[in-house]
């Protein structure tokens, strides 16, 4: 196989990966919500804009700060990253409402589910 099939290959499977992924994220996102007091979403639509905005603002983060916003597997650092991520995310989607204990719980929730499903997912 020559290098720019090669490339051509990764590229198309670096996609179908981020895809998966983000659709695997909106579904701990959902998952979560429904199972966590305090952390409301409505509709489908809303909860592909959350996943997009987590998504955006764990990459924001981990760019400018070098931090991993995931709830077990970065220790409290993570945890409370992922927690502070879920509750501004409701500024941004307008659907959305989150306590701050429900972003605790959260982030709680989207910790044990990651330990399931396999992926990325905050």
């Amino acid at each position: 196989m020559s290098e720019r099939e090669n490339n051509r290959t990764s590229t198309s499977q670096s996609w179908v990966g981020f895809i998966i992924r983000f659709i695997v994220s909106a579904i701990v996102i959902a998952i979560a919500a429904f199972l966590t007091p305090g952390f409301s979403i409505d509709g489908v639509w809303s909860v592909l804009i959350a996943a997009a905005v987590i998504s955006i603002l764990d990459w924001l983060i981990n760019r400018v700060a070098k931090l991993d916003a995931s709830p077990f597997g970065r220790g409290i650092t993570g945890f409370i990253v992922a927690a502070v991520v879920i509750y501004a995310t409701q500024f941004f989607v307008a659907t959305m409402q989150v306590s701050i204990l429900g972003a605790i719980l959260g982030a709680i929730v989207i910790g044990l589910i990651d330990m399931v499903i396999p992926g990325k997912t905050l």
